[in-house]
């Protein structure tokens, strides 16, 4: 019950398309319900400001409601789109039985609203009764946005996310191939016949709609809700809830038996969009997760095999997240609203027919956020005019090995909990002992140590051999699991894609073996040199139902495993500090990086900018960033940063400058307002960002590395040629010296700053971003940070610093950016700003005879003889001028200045209260 739960709680996050917080635009929002044959929809209209305009349906994901979609359509409809999202039949306050995305159900529904949407005159309509249409959704509702496209030709686009291509296969996966599989994509499974029961997902979606809720019930249409089953709706069998009376029957024969029925393959073969896509015309963006033991990328991957042979444009992504991890983040819910921008409203560059896929380094910024980069190819590997699949092979060791099903089927490795996948380490020790392969029950095929690192991309192969041992009793069938995983040199062991290939094998009485191809989960999974790739053959897993009669086969899993590996060129590199408690990571700074960016937007046919040559390497204008809640963090904030400075962002905590950096970066969008760097616009993936550099808050390295070996890796890790770091340039520029070949875990606190600087400066960026470089150094560390940091900048670079620390700024630095409550307050030289207030002090011969000539200049007060100096505020008069006035009268002036330091003109600026 507790995995149960565990699942319960990620299922409702996992499949819905989270968006940004809703706005507060002109459009309006209205909720209706709509008679539909056997069922009442509750649903809900967002329109835009300006109408008519081109629709989206939005459709939740299993589990959900209309709720859990509201930021999305929000967000849609600020783009401009009629939007309607609905809870489908048997979910929140609608009405009916759940019958799994039926032809003559959740399909027919969603064809009544585009009747609906054709009526409205809000709509752009193509024809009559054809509404201009698009249609998205996460998992249940991506399947739904697939079917509708088959079934309905009025649909004009669609996006669907993390969904399937055959249910039959998603539930009942078989990854033994009963010949030779074409090469032509990178994730294309087996989906052969008689597949092994995933028994684990399907009790999870199973008991997510025994009991969504009665109609009208309170809190079933609360987004932030977990679905955890509530009563049966009015009526309902207690045992099947508000599913069809088929879909329960087909459930409870496959947990009884473990077997795909005809009945049950016909029932899941009706809800699959493969009985559609060789109709599907719509431009279609494939989004599917890299953490899925739900739906894997070969259902993607067969989805853009069959779609595109109609010749219709596809784009797929593939996004380091799923059903076991993040929902998707900006940069896919972005590319989904340029799709309908582009197909639906016309406007917006052609987003192409490109393929994407997210590399995750393996570390987390704080608790949550995964760092990763993000890697663009011209096309998906193996549709028309994207070429064919690179492969690589790695030479396997081990041999025939016998293996053992025990009575039962028990004790069964556990390798992944529906919602969580892989990730068991944080449930205890007791469980995450059960995750590596079990002693008698498993086969271990080496690989040797990788020589350089390799990024597989898709899903690994291998030929299993497969035989009964002789004298020892079983079935006529194996069912056994195979999978890979990365092990180090110190044994730690990570199940590559958090997820195991099923693979049930008929097996001859007489002991003749059998060799099948067996294709591995499709993953992406970056493996360091110096490790080995591991392929496990066991013989239980607990999310499937396995053997339970003993057994000893003999397994051979070959001399070759063959991965794909996909080139890309890296366009965003998104990293950010790490806490020790996920470990210490080998990424600080910020590298990111775009070079290829420019080539990929002349694949796509956009126009080049040339930016003016005397550009500033950064202009900021009316910048804005409201969180959800209405909290604004950032509001109208403008100032420019001009080449070879070192420029101060000051501001007391909660001023907005962090938020001001991230949006820089591309962590974060802003709600309003531009950024451009040397003339070009900045955001995820601009070929701009190659000239930035940057790193956010703390240094985090691998301690039992040197230095320089740390900055390597970091390097190789950015996918950037090794002559493009400039290393050695780095190095001399932060002064580590000899130490730089010492272990990290070595170093004092100054010297992983100095490196983390380094980092930053790999690459040689034109402009360094440091948010609080000095935090933690003693002062004569801050003394050499200060010298790095101007030697960076002379010959033209230049480096934007937050820092708290005003007289380190104001020796540092020649230009200031305060901030406070979200607002510049403040911009100008360090000169200007401490002398804002008009108090400067005078070194002069004549003290006395000083302070009568400014004490006679128009506006000047609060004049004070000090000794040899006279102070005065000048209240607006010039400095020059009063200079001139003096030495007119006959007095010498040695020096003139302003009187306070930065320190007090900062206390004015924003009170020594601090934020508020």
């Amino acid at each position: 019950m507790l995995l149960l739960a565990l699942a319960l709680l990620v299922l409702v996050p996992a499949t819905a398309l989270a968006s940004p917080a809703p706005s507060s635009g002109p459009g309006s929002v209205t909720e209706a319900r709509v008679d539909v044959p056997g069922a009442t929809l509750d649903t809900t209209l967002y329109l835009p400001a300006t109408t008519p305009a081109p629709a989206v349906l939005v459709a939740h994901g299993f589990g959900g409601s209309k709720a859990s979609v509201d930021d999305d359509a929000r967000a849609l409809a600020d783009r401009g789109f009629v939007v309607l999202a609905w809870s489908a039949r048997g979910f929140g306050a609608s009405t009916g039985q759940i019958a799994l995305n039926a032809p003559d159900a959740e399909v027919a529904d969603a064809s009544a609203l585009l009747d609906r949407l054709a009526a409205m005159p809000e709509v752009v309509q193509d024809g009559p009764g054809d509404p201009r249409a698009g249609v998205t959704g996460a998992s249940y509702g991506g399947a739904l946005a697939l079917l509708l496209a088959g079934y309905d030709p009025r649909v004009d686009a669609i996006a669907p996310v993390i969904t399937w291509n055959d249910l039959g296969q998603a539930l009942f996966p078989n990854a033994a191939a009963a010949g030779a599989l074409p090469a032509d994509t990178p994730a294309r499974g087996a989906f052969a016949a008689d597949g092994v029961f995933k028994r684990g997902w399907a009790g999870v979606f199973f008991s997510a709609g025994l009991g969504t809720g009665a109609p009208g019930e309170p809190g079933t249409d609360d987004a932030t809700r977990p679905a955890v089953p509530a009563a049966p709706a009015p009526g309902a069998s207690p045992t099947c809830g508000r599913f069809t009376p088929e879909v329960c029957a087909a459930y409870t024969d496959a947990a009884t038996t473990g077997r795909l029925s005809p009945a049950t393959a016909a029932l899941l073969e009706r809800s699959s969009p493969r009985t559609v896509t060789g109709r599907i015309t719509a431009p279609t963006l494939l989004v599917q997760g890299e953490q899925d033991t739900l739906f894997g990328l070969d259902q993607a991957d067969a989805n853009a095999r069959e779609i595109a042979a109609n010749g219709t444009p596809v784009q797929v992504r593939w996004y380091a997240g799923g059903h076991d991890g993040a929902a998707p983040a900006d940069d896919v819910r972005t590319a989904v609203g340029d799709w309908f921008d582009h197909h639906l409203l016309g406007t917006g560059d052609d987003p192409g027919t490109t393929f994407s896929y997210g590399v995750e380094s393996g570390l987390r910024a704080g608790s949550s956020t995964a760092t990763g980069r993000t890697v663009v190819a011209a096309g998906y590997p193996g549709l028309a005019g994207a070429g064919a699949v690179p492969t690589q092979d790695l030479a396997l060791t081990g041999g025939a090995r016998v293996v053992a099903t025990p009575a039962g089927g028990s004790p069964a490795a556990i390798t992944a909990l529906p919602g969580l996948g892989g990730a068991l380490g944080s449930l205890g020790g007791r469980i995450s002992a059960l995750t590596a392969a079990l002693p008698g029950q498993s086969a271990q095929y080496a690989s040797a140590a990788l020589a350089d690192p390799l990024l597989l991309t898709g899903a690994p192969r291998i030929d299993l051999t497969v035989s009964r041992v002789p004298g020892q009793p079983g079935p006529d069938e194996a069912i056994l699991f195979v999978s890979a995983s990365e092990v180090t040199p110190d044994g730690t062991r990570t199940l590559l894609g958090g997820a195991v290939a099923p693979v049930r094998v008929a097996v001859p009485a007489d002991g003749s073996p059998v060799t099948v191809p067996v294709t591995l989960p499709g993953v992406v999974a970056p493996v360091e040199a110096g490790n080995r790739v591991v392929v496990t053959v066991g013989t239980t897993d607990q999310a499937y139902a396995g053997g339970t009669d003993p057994a000893a086969w003999s397994v051979d899993a070959g001399t070759v495993l063959t991965v794909p590996v996909v080139p890309g060129e890296a366009v965003t590199a998104n990293t950010v500090p790490l806490g020790p408690a996920v470990g210490i990571g080998v990424v600080l700074g910020v590298a990111l990086l775009a070079w290829g960016a420019a080539a990929l937007l002349r694949r796509r046919g956009a126009a080049a900018v040339d930016p003016a040559p005397d550009a500033p390497p950064l202009e900021i204008r009316d910048l804005a960033k409201t969180y959800r809640g209405g909290f604004s963090a950032v509001r109208g904030v403008s100032f420019r940063v001009e080449r070879g400075q070192v420029l101060g962002l000051l501001g007391p905590n909660g001023a907005g400058k962090t938020t001001v950096l991230r949006m820089l970066m591309g962590l974060i969008r802003p709600t309003a307002g531009t950024m451009t760097a040397f003339g070009e616009p900045v955001g995820p993936g601009a070929p701009v960002l190659a000239r930035i550099g940057a790193f956010v808050e703390g240094p985090g390295f691998l301690p039992h590395l040197s230095g320089a070996d740390n900055l390597r890796l970091y390097w190789a890790a950015t996918g950037r040629p090794t002559a493009e770091a400039h290393l050695d340039e780095a190095l001399e520029i932060a002064g580590l010296g000899a130490s730089v070949q010492r272990r990290v875990g070595a170093y004092s606190q100054g010297m992983r700053q100095r490196l983390a600087i380094a980092q930053a400066m790999l690459g040689l960026p034109e402009l360094l971003v440091l948010d609080e470089p000095t935090n933690g150094l003693d002062p004569p560390q801050i003394h050499a940070m200060r010298e790095v940091l101007r030697r960076y900048a002379a010959g033209g670079r230049t480096v934007l610093v937050s820092s708290h620390l005003l007289a380190e700024v104001e020796q540092t630095c020649d230009h200031v950016v305060v901030m406070h409550h979200g607002q510049v307050v403040a911009d100008g030289s360090v000169e200007d700003v401490i002398a804002g207030g008009g108090a400067a002090t005078f070194a002069v011969d004549a003290p006395s005879r000083a302070a009568d000539v400014l004490g006679a200049l128009a506006g000047v007060h609060a004049v004070e003889v000090d000794g040899e100096q006279v102070h005065a505020e000048l209240n607006g008069t010039p400095r020059a001028s009063a200079v001139r006035a003096l030495v007119t009268a006959g007095v010498d002036v040695a020096s003139a200045g302003p009187r306070r330091r930065l320190e007090d003109a900062f206390l004015q600026l924003v009170g020594e209260d601090g934020p508020s």
